[in-house]
């Protein structure tokens, strides 16, 4: 199953994703101005922003939805799949997921503006996401019925088996923890934020996201630093094996570039449309200053965590040793989080690992409890707030039993979701570019 999941999904990318993904990006980047080149001095002030608006409707700060989504975006798929799309598609992969980051900052500017142009708030429920947009601005209910059932089921079928997966597989490598006890700890932790809801959420992002990325980044800059040496080599190796039709580690441009955007587009989320749903719940009647927040969770995402993982385990000389045991076709090479663990060992022993494991685990959880308001807005959009708690209740049943799935099948799935999710998306947020374009000026 997972390697016909993975082919239907590879001939997508290959042939559709890849190329709208990236054409989209270049078409958002000119239509709103270079908008994140020409604003970002002005993006770096906006994500320490506090400036609310109780009468512009929303439920957080907009610093807590800021956290929220850069709490569900920098989720394990940092770590397990930037190293994944390493080992699979060979060292160039880091290059492609580089150039969607450079171009995905326009398409996520969009998505946070038309989150919150076009929410819907009653006192504290707030409406909103890709179904907000797609129905009132794009005048299409159809599609945001569409999005919404695709949404979440993926939010439902794909988030609780991935981010625990990841964090069980490390804890597992490092502790020697079984998966199954792993699921059923990171469960009872979700279930205690997700029962009481987006401002339980967003409390609980605005704690964790900057201490996950501030020691992910003190840990990784450590490795990278210890075996700085290696620097050039690995930059050259990114560049050549990114751009050669036949590289000398078997890996050709186009699988680098499948591989990279593959995860590029797991891992800052650009063109899912979760980053309306974030957005739109913040306090605030300038939705210029949450796409600006959101181009700087891209640049994050895509150039700080991502680059780390990947940076880690090609200095160390873990990705080519797993490289060379996937060719030969050996059982037990290292992928996953448990790469990222090994490359941090390596600097730091025993320590590293320790480090990997606890950002595995912050990162997967705020991922967890941040795609869980995503599933339940979309599921709430279908059927009515009856759906909230049996839904809270079953994503955090479904925990445990994504822990002990196996890793390849649970990334094969999530791609596959991440693509049906993109289509209805993309259509409405090409449609509504001139209106991401009026905020996109300067002073708007």
């Amino acid at each position: 199953m997972a390697s016909f999941i993975d082919t239907l999904t590879t001939a997508l990318f290959q042939y559709v994703v890849v190329w709208m993904l990236l054409g989209a990006g270049v078409f958002f980047t000119v239509r709103l101005g270079f908008v994140q080149f020409r604003r970002l001095p002005e993006a770096f002030r906006a994500m320490l922003a506090q400036h609310q608006s109780t009468a512009a409707g929303g439920v957080l700060t907009p610093f807590q939805s800021f956290m929220t989504a850069l709490g569900a975006t920098i989720g394990t798929g940092n770590i397990a799949g930037v190293a994944s799309a390493i080992i699979s598609g060979g060292p160039g992969a880091l290059f492609w997921i580089w150039v969607y980051g450079l171009v995905a900052t326009a398409i996520k500017f969009t998505e946070a503006v038309l989150g919150v142009k076009y929410r819907k708030t009653v006192g504290d429920d707030v409406q909103a996401g890709p179904m907000a947009y797609l129905r009132d601005g794009f005048g299409s209910p159809g599609l945001a019925r569409t999005f919404a059932l695709v949404a979440g089921i993926g939010a439902l079928t794909t988030t609780p088996f991935t981010q625990p997966n990841s964090i069980a597989v490390v804890f597992e490598s490092v502790f020697g923890v079984p998966t199954i006890v792993a699921g059923v700890v990171i469960a009872v932790l979700v279930w205690a934020v997700i029962i009481r809801g987006i401002k339980s959420i967003g409390r609980a992002a605005e704690k964790l996201s900057p201490l996950k990325v501030g020691l992910y980044l003190a840990g990784g800059l450590t490795v990278i630093a210890m075996y700085a040496h290696r620097l050039p080599y690995v930059f050259s190796m990114v560049f050549r094996e990114a751009l050669t039709t036949q590289s000398m580690m078997g890996f050709g441009w186009f699988i680098a570039m499948r591989y990279g955007i593959a995860r590029g587009v797991y891992a800052n989320e650009a063109g899912y449309g979760t980053a309306a749903l974030a957005y739109g719940t913040a306090q605030s009647d300038r939705p210029s200053q949450q796409g600006l927040q959101a181009v700087m969770e891209v640049f994050i995402v895509s150039f700080v965590t991502g680059t780390i993982s990947a940076l880690t385990i090609l200095v160390t000389g873990v990705a080519e040793t797993s490289i060379a045991a996937a060719h030969a076709g050996q059982a037990g090479y290292l992928t996953s989080t448990a790469a990222v663990a090994a490359a941090f060992n390596a600097a730091v022993p025993t320590v590293g690992g320790w480090v990997v494991a606890f950002c595995a685990f912050l990162f997967g959880y705020t991922t967890l409890i941040g795609w869980s308001f995503y599933g339940e807005q979309c599921l709430e959009y279908l059927f009515g707030r009856r759906i909230t708690l049996p839904y809270r209740y079953a994503y955090c049943l479904l925990i445990p039993l994504g822990a002990t799935m196996r890793p390849d099948f649970v990334w094969a799935w999530g791609d596959l979701m991440n693509v049906l999710q993109v289509f209805p998306n993309m259509v409405g947020i090409i449609g509504l570019s001139g209106v991401a374009a009026v905020y996109a000026r300067k002073g708007v």
